[in-house]
């Protein structure tokens, strides 16, 4: 008993520890020479709108990267461009429970049965990744992927407190190796 109670504890503590970020960067880059940063500019030059949720992100990484002590400037001067996206994906979920019937006799070898599977539904969720890009060389330096969702469903100040999270945890693991 006292053993199962203990491997049950040490498995919450090990789950717990698991990290809900994904890193990666490119190795040759030198971070300690990275000062300024901006976002990415839009591909046509416009400005367009900026979504709710888009709004929060671009204010929670403008948070991480005056904590990191990099200056934002204008994007034809930075050091950094920051791109950053929302992944949807696609998971089916059980929803519900299957049913199952059964009538069978003993030795006359008569039976008959029937079960079906729980019902399946499409699953959308949107999952943030952030890329920070050498404006000089164009190419990616560093990446970070969160294994948290966003759902649809979530109100405002839910998505608002995940998001802040989720980037706050993307940007412990900036620079590498610190």
């Amino acid at each position: 008993m006292i053993r199962s109670v203990l491997i049950s504890v040490f498995a919450l503590a090990i789950t717990g520890c698991a990290s809900n970020v994904i890193t990666d960067y490119d190795s040759g880059a030198v971070f300690s020479t990275y000062e300024s940063w901006n976002f990415v500019p839009a591909r046509d030059g416009s400005e367009g709108y900026v979504s709710l949720d888009g709004s929060r992100i671009r204010k929670a990484i403008e948070r991480e990267m005056e904590h990191e002590n990099l200056q934002q400037v204008p994007a034809e001067e930075a050091d950094l461009l920051v791109a950053w996206q929302i992944v949807t994906e696609e998971r089916l979920e059980r929803v519900g429970a299957g049913f199952g019937f059964g009538l069978g006799f003993g030795s006359g070898n008569f039976g008959w049965g029937i079960a079906t599977q729980p019902p399946i539904e499409k699953v959308e969720e949107g999952k943030l990744v952030v890329e920070l890009v050498d404006s000089q060389t164009r190419q990616v330096v560093w990446r970070a992927a969160s294994r948290r969702y966003l759902e649809e469903s979530q109100s405002a100040e839910s998505r608002q407190k995940l998001i802040d999270r989720i980037v706050t945890d993307m940007f412990e693991e900036y620079p590498p190796g610190a």
